[in-house]
């Protein structure tokens, strides 16, 4: 496939009073990327070290079309679901629109610089939750004087210290759950012109994720767009007026949450 990826961010001018503000416009977008090994033949430390006594070579690279095709405008105020089997390639997209993986064709344009929030971003685990606060806060373009104001809504947003100080001890302590937790609650406080959450919103008591549902709330209110990608579909209902549908990098269906989630689920059922 060529390569004519595309990706624009953009100041758009100021909106005509009544019309909607697009925020993400992702045109015909196909992403490929290229992963060892080959179907059929089994990987790991075992089988490489199969190999190298045989003296047969390396299973041969191959080319995944992860996301084909796809087409879509998201606008300021809106909470995106993304919805789909495993390895439907939402996650993927997600990159795609940050700016972390590269587009094999079409084009991305987006408003401002989207920020990925995953569950499994990686926290230095030597440092405590302290620094983490306000690495996490200057990574995102923070000052030290509005970390400094929001430090203490950080920490009682994610909860983690409330049978304990963990906050002043080494991430390694921390369990994964807790440290999804802080991920959100740094993320979560600074407005994002578009912000996109991978599963974060499954770790937690319901009290967190009514936190986490509520904070998505203002950020649709004072800031742009959220995306949200999730295997539980009633998070999605409950948290998002759109959703999108991805099967095997495919955009099956685009519309209300309600509508889209129906839908999946009896293609699931079925």
């Amino acid at each position: 496939m060529a390569d004519t990826s595309t990706r624009t961010r953009t100041t758009p001018a100021p909106p005509v009073p009544g019309t909607r503000v697009p925020t993400v416009i992702a045109h015909d977008v196909h992403v490929v990327y290229r992963v060892q090994g080959s179907a059929g033949r089994k990987g790991g430390a075992t089988a490489a070290l199969n190999r190298l006594f045989s003296r047969k070579a390396a299973p041969a690279a191959r080319e995944v079309h992860a996301v084909k095709g796809v087409s879509f405008t998201a606008y300021k105020g809106e909470a995106i679901g993304l919805i789909g089997s495993n390895g439907s390639g939402k996650s993927t997209l997600l990159a795609a629109i940050a700016g972390l993986q590269p587009v094999a064709a079409g084009a991305i344009f987006s408003h401002g610089q989207p920020s990925l929030l995953g569950v499994n971003a990686a926290l230095m685990n030597d440092l405590t939750g302290e620094r983490n606060v306000i690495l996490g806060g200057l990574a995102m373009g923070m000052t030290r004087e509005q970390i400094k104001e929001r430090y203490q809504d950080i920490v009682d947003f994610s909860g983690i210290n409330e049978k304990g100080d963990f906050i002043s001890l080494p991430m390694r302590t921390y369990s994964s759950g807790m440290g999804a937790r802080l991920r959100f609650s740094i993320a979560a406080a600074k407005d994002h012109d578009v912000l996109m959450i991978d599963e974060a919103l499954a770790t937690g008591d319901a009290a967190f994720q009514r936190r986490s549902k509520a904070r998505i709330e203002e950020l649709r209110r004072h800031a742009g767009t959220v995306f949200l990608v999730s295997h539980g579909i009633n998070t999605v209902r409950e948290t998002c007026d759109r959703a999108i549908w991805l099967e095997s990098g495919v955009l099956r269906m685009d519309g209300p949450s309600d509508e889209v989630c129906a839908a999946y689920e009896r293609f699931t059922r079925s």
